[in-house]
């Protein structure tokens, strides 16, 4: 790190000399004006030009007439991660009735508005001020969601009530939202300091952030499954056993208190019960073990005893990013002020 002088200009003003390579490596010149921007630790940044969001604002996508829709939904997902405001999709002969569709739905969940489109060129674009938004506020609305769904989900198993079952596939897209808008704001948060002053953010919470909304959202996916089960089972006329069911519940509805009590402490920085969450963790694995002796024995169908298998495997993922999340709190408590 480089030391330089503080020189007196006058009465009033304090002046410092910018570095002659960092000059010469982005082609500024006498004249050319640089945004200034405060960080949260107080240290000075300084950017090349009026806005440097301009820089990314934009993007042109090129897609194949025979692409895979996957690979144009994570095109489009990955730029809007990285902050392009306005997002052009051209097509090499012209977007099937089925591409269009997936555009549209992407558009959707991305928050953005498709505002031109005919056969061969889609304009995407999205008026959202990220300096508004609220990471804090945001997650816990997530969570909220994603514990809803458990619950839910769980329940339904219990209850063997598919028409519940399906009401979690709907709550699916809105985390799903919630967790490409967040990682949206972090990922542009870690590179722009002014945004993250805006934010309230340090550079060390985009890291702990962007961990914990990827957890909250495989949460809400492993909600999903257990709701899909559900769904399946009745479909097919097949049931879990009463005890094994019973015992499934029992453990579903403990990984997910785990998992609310873990976004508690996160948010609130009261870790004190944090390592009984990750001793937990195991206490539910032998659990699931007991479970899946007892679903060999007592289960007669081999969809009953999958869904059983797959139902422990929710639930075990469920603890394991519960014990994460507890993790993260856990070294976020010693963090330098």
């Amino acid at each position: 790190m480089e030391r330089r002088r503080i020189i007196s200009l006058g009465r009033s003003s304090l002046v410092i000399s910018l570095p002659k390579y960092w000059i010469q490596s982005i082609g500024l010149k006498a004249g050319d004006v640089v945004s200034v921007a405060v960080s949260r630790d107080r240290a000075l940044v300084i950017f090349p030009g009026l806005k440097r969001e301009n820089e990314t604002s934009s993007i042109t996508l090129h897609v194949e007439p025979d692409e895979k829709h996957t690979a144009i939904s994570r095109k489009i997902i990955a730029c809007y991660l990285n902050g392009y405001s306005h997002i052009k999709l051209v097509s090499k002969g012209f977007f099937s009735a089925s591409q269009q569709r997936v555009i549209q739905r992407i558009a959707q969940s991305l928050y953005m508005r498709i505002m031109e489109a005919d056969v061969r060129e889609i304009n995407m674009m999205t008026f959202l001020d990220e300096s508004k938004g609220s990471v804090q506020a945001g997650i816990s609305r997530m969570h909220k969601v994603s514990s809803s769904m458990c619950r839910d989900s769980f329940t339904s198993l219990k209850d063997q009530n598919s028409d519940l079952a399906k009401s979690v596939y709907s709550l699916d897209d809105e985390v799903d939202r919630f967790s490409f808008f967040l990682l949206r704001l972090i990922r542009k948060a870690a590179i722009n300091p002014a945004l993250a002053n805006e934010l309230g953010l340090d550079a060390i919470d985009c890291l702990d952030y962007q961990t914990l909304i990827h957890r909250i959202e495989q949460t809400a996916d492993q909600a999903v499954n257990v709701a899909r089960h559900v769904i399946m089972l009745n479909r097919r006329g097949k049931g879990i056993s009463d005890i094994v069911r019973e015992k499934i519940c029992f453990a579903g509805f403990e990984a997910v208190n785990n998992f609310d009590r873990a976004l508690s402490a996160f948010l609130s920085n009261k870790v004190d019960d944090l390592n009984d969450i990750i001793e937990r963790r195991m206490e539910l694995e032998k659990m699931n073990e007991e479970i899946a002796i007892l679903s060999f024995s007592e289960e007669k169908s081999a969809e009953s005893i999958c869904a059983c298998c797959s139902l422990r495997d929710s639930i075990s993922r469920i603890a394991e990013y519960s014990a994460d999340i507890a993790e993260i709190a856990i070294n976020r408590s010693f963090k330098p002020l």
